[in-house]
């Protein structure tokens, strides 16, 4: 092979580049990006807007003279390829700039051309205050308009939609977020997201969920969000993310097979259906390692992953990309919420058989300072087989993603989990780590040590056991509970009806489990309640924020007052 063409720079078509020229100092390498930067942080464009980066420079990892100083590629920007010839191995390309339309060949090609913004079709949505956040243009724009007190509305609760709310919060911008689902962060199952509700609504982010935006309108006030609950939020500028679609037209248009979904197909060694062609990044349709569906997984890693091996392939390699589990991860204020594998709403769709649980372990040893409590939530198979997570907390929850995609990339087993050597001390971990704690529980479940019930499974005529002390009861209870403290169960065995379902419960379900061991061998019918009162409280806060009812972005009314005072607890009457 003489000459490769890659279309696209960022992500794949960079890191393709750079890994072709490593393979072969004297390959031809022509990249052509329709864009004026070739390489920049994405994920970074959110925390310049808060000026927690506060350098525009930093985001620009590579420069088009800098890359053809280390890497010698002709790095040809303001350059958009408008057809590809796979027959005769050409594309048309126009100069952005001068106009001009020239033809080039390559021996093979590599397409990157990433994904784009998804624009609903909204009345007023192509008004002048109405934008989004994508490249370093849309960054620069809407870091112009950040003044103390302006006005921002938020549409979409995902990834990106959470980052640019806390961001443009924390730059002192008061901030309506809006949701059309009943809670923000599709990725991760609906009571997982309680407390990174809480944590937005607790920073002066006005949170609505469950409402879509059903026009932007002009008034003498100025810009006007309507949604379809009816109310109607002033705004200075509007910032839409609400997904995005990849960008296969230009594959489609050369016949290059295309999912029903527009995704760009490749087998494992990332070829498209016409020859010498390969695709990567957000535009191509890639295996899920957990269901083992096809699905359009646009994450940066595995981008510059599929880059690598697109170039490896087109210079003779024989790599291949076995899927993507979509390990994510996003900080909220003062939380991180990750996940990694399939969620249960995800699970359920594909009709796989499941199990789950929750545990609300420390980030490192009790008595060591600055610990915080996460909240994790395990799904697995009968036999073991780790199918996805989830974790919320202020501390440690990244390096537990990490091992468990480990674990779930490499097929390890709940069991497996139970028995992983991690790194110890008590700054930084328990003895029992919360990834070993996950697969003791787990295995405790498959073995049928324990029968776990969880908090939207409660029947209403079980007798309904509360092990925890009286002074932690008193903060608040599950409605219809009898106390009787773990210490005292032995003795006061007589207070518990038999041939009656009984459901324990504790803080974390930790008391739970031994007050159900002790039940189960005094003979009573016994299951413990997963996660305890902790994860009962964030099912019960499943969509509540749809009903807040606060007329000015930014500013908490005492509804959300109420919910972010952690000393109150509330009632947790059902």
């Amino acid at each position: 092979m003489k000459k490769l063409v890659i279309v696209g720079g960022v992500a794949g078509g960079a890191s393709a580049a750079a890994r072709a020229r490593r393979l072969d100092e004297n390959l031809e390498i022509i990249v052509f990006e329709r864009g004026k930067y070739i390489s920049y942080a994405n994920c970074g464009l959110p925390y310049h807007l808060s000026g927690t980066i506060p350098r525009r420079d930093s985001l620009l990892l590579m420069t088009p003279e800098l890359f053809r100083e280390r890497f010698n590629v002709d790095f040809k920007i303001r350059h958009l390829v408008t057809s590809i010839n796979a027959e005769n191995h050409t594309v048309s390309v126009r100069n952005l700039i001068t106009g001009d339309v020239f033809s080039e060949s390559y021996d093979k090609l590599i397409l990157s051309p990433g994904s784009s913004p998804l624009i609903p079709p909204i009345p007023g949505v192509d008004d002048r205050d109405v934008s989004v956040l994508w490249t370093i243009p849309d960054m620069d724009s809407i870091k112009s308009r950040i003044e103390p007190g302006s006005r921002a509305v938020v549409v979409g609760g995902g990834f990106i939609g959470v980052e640019v709310a806390e961001n443009l919060s924390e730059a002192g911008v008061r901030v309506a977020l809006i949701e059309m689902q009943k809670t923000i962060l599709p990725p991760m199952d609906d009571e997982m997201t309680s407390p990174v509700e809480d944590e937005l609504v607790k920073n002066r982010v006005s949170l609505r969920t469950g409402t879509s935006v059903k026009a932007f309108t002009r008034t003498p006030e100025g810009l006007q969000v309507l949604l379809d609950s009816g109310e109607s939020i002033p705004a200075d500028f509007v910032i839409m993310a609400v997904g995005v679609k990849p960008n296969s037209d230009l594959a489609e248009s050369a016949g290059i097979e295309v999912s029903a979904r527009g995704s760009i197909m490749v087998n494992e060694r990332l070829e498209t259906s016409a020859p010498d062609v390969y695709a990567v990044g957000d535009s191509i349709q890639v295996k899920d390692m957990v269901t083992g569906n096809m699905a359009s997984i646009p994450l940066a890693g595995p981008a510059n992953r599929q880059g690598r091996i697109a170039a490896e392939n087109a210079l003779g390699g024989n790599s291949a990309y076995r899927g993507t589990i979509g390990t994510s991860i996003v900080k909220v204020f003062k939380l991180a919420a990750g996940c990694t594998g399939a969620n249960e709403k995800t699970l359920k769709a594909c009709g796989m058989d499941y199990r789950k649980l929750y545990i609300h372990p420390a980030s490192h040893a009790s008595y060591y300072p600055g610990g915080a409590r996460m909240a994790l939530k395990l799904l697995f198979d009968p036999a073991g087989r780790i199918l996805g997570m989830q974790a919320i907390g202020g501390d440690g929850v990244d390096k537990r993603v990490d091992v468990i995609a480990t674990a779930i990339r490499n097929g390890l087993t709940v069991f497996d989990l139970a028995e992983l050597e991690l790194a110890y001390a008590p700054p930084f971990g328990s003895a029992k780590d919360p990834v070993n704690f996950a697969g003791f529980v787990a295995a405790n479940i498959i073995t049928g040590l324990t029968e776990q019930i969880h908090a939207d499974e409660i029947p209403k005529d079980c007798f309904l056991l509360d092990v925890r002390e009286k002074e932690e009861a008193a903060a608040g209870r599950i409605e219809g509970s009898t106390l009787i403290p773990l210490g005292q169960l032995r003795q006061r065995l007589g207070e518990i009806p038999a041939n009656v379902q009984v459901v324990v419960y504790c803080a974390v379900g930790i008391r739970g489990y031994a007050a159900e061991r002790i039940l189960k061998q005094a003979g009573y019918m016994v299951k413990n309640l997963s996660g305890g009162i902790s994860t009962w409280k964030m099912y019960r806060n499943i969509g509540r924020h749809a009903k807040i009812d606060d007329a000015v972005p930014g500013t908490p009314s005492q509804a959300q007052a109420a919910i972010c005072d952690d000393t109150k607890e509330c009632s947790f009457s059902s």
